[in-house]
């Protein structure tokens, strides 16, 4: 898909240094929502479990394989880091369900071989470089959202020196952000010093800027987290909400569909909050909601007030859990953590 604009002209120019890799990027991730969309509508959540117990999906697979196809085609130099391996997939048992992976490739690239599938996979299994720059992928983000039927995002970020410079959001199941839309089906842009946009999954629209919200009474914010009590401690959430009398209750949604509400301006704040201390978040499960949020005017950081830090390897080594918000709340909500004493 090329981006197409709608807006001044001059906003191409904010882009134009990374120019290919912003349509590389849209093309990859609006692919690989097609494909899995394509997926649930044939054959279901294709779901197993993984040796360490972790759900994954036809889909996840599919995804990975094309993005990763697709970025070592247009940027062979440029190392890809991603959740996904196809470890379990070389294993005798697993070979009905690599046999499925590879029909849906086959649909985007039809002279694909299993070896050629299994590959495309392991591409992402590149460590991440101290220095230099690499992509970051979670080729299905919420997993359980997809398996549910309700929300996920397809999520892909250029990360530089341990700074993020690029994020897109593929979210095939949210409804764009404006009052005309009609259909679901979302892809966000983030460009580090360029802004924050958003189009239809599609290509039928042009990239709109996003914005997050102007709301700075804090009571009246609205605030999103995890459907997964653990992935992010409800309780103090609660404690959070009610110490800054929220009293609206949390919007809970799959995946980082949760920064593409905060940058939109659907929602004020969104809460990661640690259920243990020695847990590191993953560095694809936030880079690219992270511009989205930074570039949409908001504020991200851990629930120390630090900011997230992606020069540790595959996780937030440095950070304990997350806090995005429209900025206005921002300092509230750390003073309130630090008093309740969470995550300490």
């Amino acid at each position: 898909m090329k981006v197409r604009y709608r807006e001044k002209t001059e906003r191409k120019n904010l882009l134009a240094p990374y120019q290919k890799e912003t349509d590389v990027a849209i093309r990859a991730v609006q692919q690989a929502a097609w494909l899995c969309q394509n997926i649930q509508k044939k054959l279901g959540n294709g779901y197993h479990q993984k040796s360490d117990r972790t759900p994954v999906t036809i889909a996840d697979y599919g995804s990975q394989a094309l993005i990763c196809k697709t970025l070592a085609e247009s940027f062979p130099s440029d190392p890809i880091v991603a959740e996904e391996s196809s470890a379990d997939l070389r294993q005798e048992a697993r070979q009905p369900l690599c046999k499925q992976v590879l029909e849906q490739v086959r649909i985007f690239h039809p002279q694909a071989s299993k070896s050629d599938l299994l590959d495309w996979i392991d591409l992402g299994q590149q460590a991440p470089p101290a220095r230099g720059r690499f992509w970051c992928l979670d080729p299905i983000d919420g997993t359980k959202g997809f398996l549910r039927g309700d929300q996920y995002a397809i999520s892909l970020a250029l990360i530089e020196n341990g700074r993020v410079l690029l994020g897109t959001l593929a979210c095939p199941n949210l409804l764009l952000p404006y009052p005309e839309a009609q259909q679901k089906g979302a892809i966000f842009l983030a460009l580090r010093s360029g802004g924050a946009f958003v189009t239809d999954l599609y290509g039928n629209t042009s990239l709109r800027p996003v914005r997050v919200s102007t709301r700075n009474e804090i009571s009246a914010a609205r605030f999103c987290e995890s459907v997964e009590s653990g992935h992010s401690s409800h309780g103090d959430s609660r404690r959070i909400a009610q110490h800054l009398k929220i009293t609206a209750p949390p919007v809970r949604l799959d995946s980082q569909a949760k920064y593409a509400m905060v940058a939109s301006g659907e929602a004020d704040i969104y809460l990661r909050l640690p259920t243990r201390m020695d847990y590191r978040e993953k560095i694809w499960d936030h880079a690219a909601g992270a511009i989205l949020v930074e570039e949409a005017g908001g504020r991200v950081t851990d629930i120390l007030g630090r900011p997230l830090d992606f020069s540790q390897g595959r996780t937030l080594a440095l950070n304990t859990g997350v806090v995005a918000s429209n900025g206005a709340f921002h300092d509230a909500i750390l003073q309130a953590i630090q008093r309740l004493k969470i995550g300490r």
